[in-house]
């Protein structure tokens, strides 16, 4: 997955068309992300220890990560991502229109 925590992405389909957000949480084995702000929810929950009132909470739901891209922080836009390998040997994610390091 090309996308990872704390990574600022746009979401490019689906009722949050064009908000941006921090990803907060990645799910791998579903292939989503949690992103601030996006796809916001209505859950009832009971009252509980944490909870003393309950009540009606909003709160992010997972969105699939093919409905995201990668925000590139030098050309600001919304962008594709290779990968490529350095010399030392680690991995870095390059942007495709600028080819500078993510």
């Amino acid at each position: 997955m090309k996308i990872i925590r704390d990574d600022k992405v746009k979401v490019i389909a689906g009722n949050n068309k064009g908000k941006i957000g921090k990803v907060l949480k990645v799910i791998v084995d579903k292939n989503k992300v949690i992103v601030e702000g996006v796809n916001i929810v209505k859950k009832h929950q009971k009252p509980n220890q944490m909870n003393q009132q309950g009540g009606i909470i909003e709160k992010e739901a997972p969105i699939h990560v093919s409905n995201v891209m990668l925000v590139c922080s030098n050309c600001d836009k919304a962008v594709r991502v290779s990968k490529r390998r350095t010399e030392d040997g680690k991995v870095e994610r390059i942007c495709r229109s600028c080819n500078k390091a993510v």
